[in-house]
Formats: C-alpha cells, sequence, structure tokens
C-alpha cells in the first residue's frame, strides 16, 4: 500500500483509468481521493469522479500541486505542450512515472526540468491485473522511489525492471502492440470457427480456451514452443496439413515484420515527443 500519498494523473483516458481502477480496487492506494486526474475534456473528468470517487481538474499546473507521485498518460503527440505547460512545476522531491510510447527518460527529465523519472511500457491486460510492465529509471531515483514504482506495476501484473532503456521500445514492440496482434489472431481463428459450422459463441470459447491451455502448458513445463508443437504434429496428420498452410503464407515472417514495425512507429513517436 502506498500509504497516504496523493498521486496526480496527467490524462485521464483508457489507459490512465485502467490503472486508476486497478490501484484502487487493490487498495493499493486506499482513498480515492489520494488521486487528482486531469483531462481536458470536462465530460471525462465527471466520468472518473462517478465512477471511482477521485478529484480531477481541467489544469495540469492545479493537479501536480503538493503530489508525491505524477503519472503522465498522455498521448506522445501533445507530449510536448504538456511538459512545457509542467516544467519546473513539479514538486522537487515527486516520482515522475510516465507511460508515453517512444518518450525517452533524458527528454522527460528536460522537459519537465525534473530528475527522478521513471519510463514505463504497460498494456491492455493491466486492466485484469495481468498486465506486462518493462521499467527503467533514472539515476536520480531513490530505492524508496523504486520501491513505490513496483508496488504500483505489481497491481497490474508483471513488471520487469531494466537498467538498459532501449528495451522500452522492444518492449512496446512486443508486449504492448503484441497484444493487438494476438487479438488479432484470437479473431481470425473464431471467424474460421464460424466458417466450419460452429457457432460463434462456441467458436469464441474453444478459440480462447486452446490459447489459454497451450499459455499455461508453456508456463509450467518451461519447454520450447517447438517441442511443444512437435508434440502435437504427427506425421501426415490434422495438426500438419494446418502448419503448412501457415507456413506457406509466410506466418513467421509476418509477424517478425509486424512486431518490427510497431519498434519502428515507437521510436518515430519518440522523435516526435
Amino acid at each position: 500500500m502506498l500509504e497516504d500519498l496523493q498521486i496526480a494523473f496527467i490524462g485521464g483516458g483508457t489507459m490512465g483509468e485502467m490503472i486508476i481502477s486497478r490501484l484502487l480496487s487493490t487498495k493499493i492506494v486506499p482513498k480515492a481521493d489520494l488521486i487528482i486526474v486531469s483531462d481536458p475534456v470536462s465530460a471525462r473528468c465527471l466520468h472518473l469522479e462517478r465512477e471511482y470517487g477521485v478529484r480531477t481538474t481541467t489544469s495540469n499546473i492545479e493537479a501536480v500541486l503538493g503530489v508525491s507521485i505524477v503519472i503522465l498518460a498522455v498521448k506522445p503527440q501533445i507530449l510536448a505542450e504538456v511538459l512545457g505547460m509542467l516544467k519546473d512545476k513539479i514538486p522537487p522531491n515527486a516520482l515522475v512515472i510516465s507511460i508515453v510510447s517512444g518518450a525517452s527518460i533524458s527528454s522527460l527529465c528536460q522537459g519537465l526540468n525534473h530528475p527522478a523519472v521513471v519510463r514505463t511500457m504497460p498494456n491492455i491486460a493491466v486492466q485484469v491485473g495481468h498486465g506486462t510492465t518493462v521499467w527503467s529509471a533514472s539515476s536520480s531515483v531513490t530505492e524508496i522511489q523504486r520501491s513505490h514504482t513496483q508496488i504500483i506495476l505489481q497491481a497490474l501484473g508483471k513488471e520487469f525492471a531494466t537498467q538498459n532503456e532501449h528495451y522500452l521500445d522492444m518492449a512496446t514492440a512486443l508486449s504492448s502492440a503484441g497484444t493487438g496482434f494476438v487479438f488479432l489472431y484470437i479473431e481470425a481463428m473464431i471467424d474460421a470457427g464460424v466458417q466450419m459450422g460452429l457457432t460463434r459463441t462456441q467458436a469464441q470459447e474453444l478459440t480462447l480456451h486452446t490459447i489459454a491451455g497451450s499459455v499455461e502448458l508453456m508456463f509450467q513445463t518451461h519447454e520450447h514452443p517447438a517441442v511443444l508443437r512437435n508434440k502435437v504434429t504427427s506425421p501426415g496428420g490434422v495438426t500438419a496439413a494446418g502448419l503448412y498452410e501457415l507456413e506457406k503464407g509466410g506466418m513467421r515472417t509476418v509477424i517478425s515484420n509486424a512486431v518490427l514495425a510497431a519498434l519502428s512507429r515507437t521510436q518515430q513517436l519518440g522523435n516526435i515527443s
């Protein structure tokens, strides 16, 4: 639990709301009024007040007054404007945690004129407490602040700390964008099931349990996916026929290219911000 630390969210969009929900539902933040959210859309502020009981404002400067932790949850395209507005306004002893895609620690420190910055990249599964977040901290982040970061991120799922900030861009491409790739695969499997004659409900249940079971098997056995794949691929069998079509269609290359394209876009957004 973060005791009585005041937390400001700059940006009350989808990801910010997911994090707020998890912090309150897990009691990491014991009282809703310890959280203040700044968002330029009044309707969004009203929604967050009604849904979670948090305080809101349309002023970023007002939001950060006297807080211990500031969570930057804005789009990369408006980050420069936000940083300019908050420069020299963050309390000296506060921790800044950024979930802005592509924004480097150095650019955040310089833009805010503030030394204690943690850069993170969570994915959408934080909504159900199964997110994956890779994070890296500036040298000015204290041990207590690192501990606070871990407490927050562990409420969202699995967290991985790294000293090499370059891994954050890779994590964005593989873990954050990767959820979208997985959802597309799931959608394609369900559609195939419907095409064969299953109801959409049946196809979805079979697909989700198939994927969940496969993932759990890997977690428990620690075997290489190729080893497990070979166990279900009999010579001339059903799986072999399907795998042949996937390989012929270039599935490996397409997936690899998708991840690399996501990495390139992450780096572009970093340059924009």
